[in-house]
């Protein structure tokens, strides 16, 4: 009887232990797998999200569709030209202008550009040619000599709507600021408001009827210089009137001018 327990107890042990070795290995296994899984895995799943996601896109619209120079204020010294030879000028010869232009790049780079717009420009012009009107209505040009004339001041003022056209060339970048540019251009206007005046100690006439005033007005422009101040010329292509002639001379008075100063771009 004795026998027969102790030999029981023995075959227990024995399937006791061989359980206990296959728990042993078991566990080995499952770790082993596990190191396995964590090192391998990770770099494989950023492969595979790597190759399934979409490439993102660069948003460069914002940077290539840009516009330059939309908005300008001038200001000039009024010169004359196509006048008789006594004319000068004399007092406040100057203007202001000022508008909107559309900017319109036509090529890639968007450097050169062909632009469009609007704008208004206050003019005068200080001299020595008298325009008024005799009693039958009929102008009188009239050259104002220091020797016959005193006066305070004669001028011819204008205000006109203008729609300039430009050809423009410029060194600009998206991101450049500060650049290079030649604008060449073409202006086309109408003088809606005009006036002569002339003032002396007891007397001033003031003329806004002179038939031979020619509102239309057409100048070629040029515009160069660095950053926001720039160089700016203004040649009127036709003359002011057509068919005048001073009363004391008999000469002919056509009356052009040249218009020299700065212009600020803006935007």
């Amino acid at each position: 009887m004795l026998y027969f327990e102790i030999k029981v107890s023995l075959s227990t042990m024995r399937g006791i232990k061989k359980l206990v070795l296959i728990s042993i290995f078991c566990c080995i296994g499952s770790l082993v797998m596990a190191q396995g899984t964590d090192s391998i895995s990770p770099q494989k799943n950023s492969q595979f999200k790597e190759a399934l996601a979409p490439k993102k896109k660069i948003d460069t619209i914002g940077d290539v569709k840009y516009r330059e120079d939309q908005f300008y204020l001038g200001i000039t010294y009024n010169l004359l030209s196509s006048v008789p030879s006594a004319v000068n000028i004399r007092g406040l010869s100057g203007g202001i202008h000022f508008g909107f232009l559309r900017d319109m790049p036509i090529n890639k780079r968007r450097n050169i550009a062909i632009a469009i717009g609007a704008g208004l420009s206050f003019d005068a012009y200080g001299n020595t040619l008298f325009i008024g009107e005799r009693q039958q209505e009929e102008t009188i040009f009239t050259i104002l000599t220091n020797e016959e004339y005193d006066f305070n001041f004669n001028r011819f003022s204008t205000a006109v709507i203008e729609a300039p056209i430009e050809f423009r060339w410029r060194n600009s970048t998206p991101t450049k600021y500060g650049f290079w540019r030649v604008y060449a251009g073409f202006r086309i206007g109408y003088a809606y408001w005009y006036q002569a005046s002339l003032k002396q100690e007891n007397n001033e006439v003031s003329q806004t009827d002179i038939p031979e005033f020619n509102q239309t007005r057409l100048a070629a422009t040029l515009s160069f210089g660095y950053n926001k101040v720039n160089f700016f010329a203004y040649y009127s292509i036709n003359p002011f009137f057509d068919g005048a002639k001073t009363t004391n001379t008999m000469e002919s008075v056509e009356f052009k001018t040249i218009k020299l100063g700065i212009i600020f771009y803006i935007l």
